[in-house]
């Protein structure tokens, strides 16, 4: 009998255990609707703005956890970049953003071009952006597909082996394709280059 009750009280105290952390666990998030934030450096010019309509904030983490997020990367008052993904974690004082799930990213500058990828990292540190996983590019006339790419501060994107590169034809049909290590796309001025350290680049032409 009073192993039994050893047991319970053993239970008890286990129980009271747990409770405990998810009390102490959900006192440290916070739940927020609507999320409307501004994000400015040391200097006070804006880096970026960030919606969701449903996100939490965990205070021991200091760590945001938002939904369905919208983020607008500025280049001084004006929108250079929007970046939309299905779920995404803001950390260490804002300085890290971390985007996952159908990562969409668009420039203002050139309206038909969308860049989409499985994830989207961004170290405010680091002037580059870097994107993994399912990585493609498109617009009305070409098509970029690889696992890997970075997009740096001259707006220039580089594909990281293996790239397919696709050219589309008048139709929006598919014209011929290109298989490469690298290749780097400019947004400013719409022009692909190749790059093949080991391996030739090989092409598929469609008549």
């Amino acid at each position: 009998m009073k192993k039994i009750y050893s047991l319970l009280f053993f239970l008890q105290l286990v129980i009271l255990g747990c409770s405990s952390n998810v009390i102490e666990e959900h006192r440290a998030t916070q739940k927020i609707e609507n999320l409307r934030m501004n994000i400015f450096s040391e200097s006070g010019e804006k880096i970026y703005s960030v919606t969701s309509p449903y996100s939490s904030f965990n205070k021991n983490k200091l760590k945001l956890q938002l939904n369905n997020t919208t983020i607008n990367i500025f280049n001084g008052e004006k929108i250079k970049y929007i970046i939309q993904s299905d779920e995404s974690t803001l950390s260490n004082n804002n300085k890290l953003v971390m985007l996952k799930g159908n990562v969409k990213l668009k420039t203002l500058k050139q309206d038909d071009d969308m860049l989409m990828a499985d994830n989207f990292i961004w170290n405010l540190e680091d002037t580059n952006y870097l994107l993994e996983g399912n990585i493609k590019f498109e617009n009305n006339n070409i098509i970029l597909n690889s696992s890997k790419a970075k997009l740096d501060s001259d707006n220039i994107i580089e594909f990281f082996n293996p790239v397919k590169y696709t050219f589309k034809s008048n139709n929006n049909e598919n014209k011929y394709e290109i298989n490469s290590e690298n290749a780097y796309y400019n947004i400013k001025t719409g022009s692909v280059s190749f790059k093949a350290k080991d391996n030739r680049i090989r092409s598929i032409i469609y008549f």
